[in-house]
């Protein structure tokens, strides 16, 4: 007798992810260039040569709530039979009594799957964008750190579909463009470090799958607290627009994020390749063929050059770009507009000027 559908559907998903980590793995050592030699090689170099690569290292980050531990349980029962090293790490915001003993105990539950090496970073939560901005900043930087540290090839995350589905609608509310609505990439990160394998499964799989496997799992009471805007959302928007619309609302907004993805991506590379052709020799905004651009490629150009010239690219919103865009397409004379990160955008003798005030 096989599994249980929960927990069949959680391993095939992170198998699939395993996969392909392990083709990009050997994409990769395939293709380190050799010096081209006449010459026999000593024995010692052939002997180096024969000696096979380590076998990658992934990590998951694990809460310890429910999505987490059955990606963790699914990663330690699939790595071995891919040959993938398989670790975790989980992360201690210091937002509630008692998290550092928490966090040992996600420790120890992981080490129990038999993940090595298994860490927990405590970090400070600072107050830029919010709470829920702030913790999820301290958090990815303090992964991005263990997989340096580790050498992990990826990290994997254990978001769901409702998680995207949730994203979707934070993104719509704050009319920031169809690149919020694409919510989550499955791939994301430096180097594609950030991996999401649960992204067609449902939260209730995650938790089915826990307790099938008698996984104790903790749930953060922020998930419950209505001070959150994504808890609210959660417990509140989702249910009441189900009750409005009926069953499949999750579905349909997932479905959104993926086509706006595409959609998203295929304007991101449209943009790049013209950005080149809106700047003069000194390479300032041409202000005439960036007119004559469509709005959404150059609205893409213009969130571009707002964030290589400093503005931080999660406080700069929508109505940011449309302000700037107006210098382009409504010019009456109007000043500097400032932007977050102290950027200003100006216009001057038909170039777009965008820099540190």
């Amino acid at each position: 007798m096989g599994p249980h559908p929960a927990v069949a559907a959680i391993r095939l998903a992170v198998r699939r992810v395993l996969h392909d980590l392990l083709t990009e793995h050997h994409s990769t050592t395939a293709a380190l260039p050799h010096a081209p030699s006449h010459e026999p090689p000593p024995l010692s170099a052939s002997l180096e040569r024969e000696v096979p690569p380590s076998p990658p290292l992934v990590l998951v980050a694990c809460s310890g709530g429910a999505d987490s531990m059955a990606l963790a349980s699914a990663l330690a029962f699939e790595s071995p039979k891919l040959g993938i090293r398989a670790g975790g790490v989980t992360v201690d915001h210091g937002l509630q009594p008692g998290s550092g003993a928490r966090a040992a105990e996600v420790v120890q539950r992981l080490r129990e799957l038999g993940l090595d090496p298994v860490d927990s970073v405590a970090v400070t939560v600072g107050r830029a964008g919010g709470p829920e901005a702030a913790a999820r900043d301290a958090r990815y930087a303090a992964l991005d750190t263990a997989a340096e540290r580790h050498g992990a090839t990826a990290v994997l995350l254990g978001h769901t579909r409702d998680d995207q589905a949730e994203t979707v609608l934070l993104g719509l509310a704050r009319g920031s463009g169809i690149r919020s609505l694409s919510g989550m990439a499955a791939v994301s990160g430096a180097g594609g470090r950030y991996r999401r394998p649960f992204l067609e499964l449902d939260r209730q799989t995650a938790r089915k799958a826990c307790m099938v496997q008698s996984l104790p799992v903790w749930d953060d009471p922020h998930n419950a607290d209505p001070a959150y805007t994504r808890s609210r959302l959660r417990h509140e928007g989702l249910p009441a627009l189900e009750k409005a619309l009926g069953k499949g609302v999750v579905e349909a907004l997932a479905r959104t994020a993926r086509l706006s993805r595409d959609d998203a991506d295929a304007l991101d590379g449209w943009a790049g390749r013209a950005e080149a052709t809106v700047r003069d020799a000194a390479g300032l905004l041409d202000c005439a063929k960036l007119y004559a651009l469509p709005p959404a490629v150059r609205r893409r150009i213009l969130r571009r050059a707002a964030i290589a010239a400093g503005a931080p690219a999660g406080s700069l919103f929508a109505r940011h770009i449309e302000e700037v865009d107006r210098l382009i397409t409504g010019w009456r004379g109007q000043g500097a507009i400032n932007l977050p990160g102290k950027v200003v955008a100006q216009r001057q003798g038909g170039r777009l000027v965008i820099r540190q005030g």
